[in-house]
């Protein structure tokens, strides 16, 4: 659902990749030019808080921003989310 409001620049003309290989870690999405990664966060993500904080501390050590979302958000307020993703890239890119 994430992928169809953001694939092939549909979402402000920003192109995301899906699945992207950064070091020993497979991210949700990424953009490039951003340096931003985004994250969702399911049921798989239990329990995981001290993976998913190293997980996050070197993909930030590398400079790039992450994003996180839950996958109920994205099944049940994907307008909110969007928004709110609109805004964190206002707020850390200026676009």
């Amino acid at each position: 659902m994430f992928w169809k409001q953001v694939r092939a620049r549909t979402f402000h003309n920003i192109d995301f990749d899906r699945q992207r290989v950064i070091g020993n870690y497979i991210v949700d999405f990424y953009v490039k030019t951003l340096g931003l990664v985004i994250e969702i966060d399911g049921s798989s993500h239990d329990d995981k808080e001290i993976y998913d904080g190293i997980r996050q501390d070197y993909l930030e050590s590398l400079g790039l921003k992450v994003f996180r979302i839950t996958d109920f958000d994205v099944k049940h307020n994907l307008s909110i989310l969007m928004k709110n993703l609109e805004e964190f890239i206002i707020e850390n890119y200026g676009l």
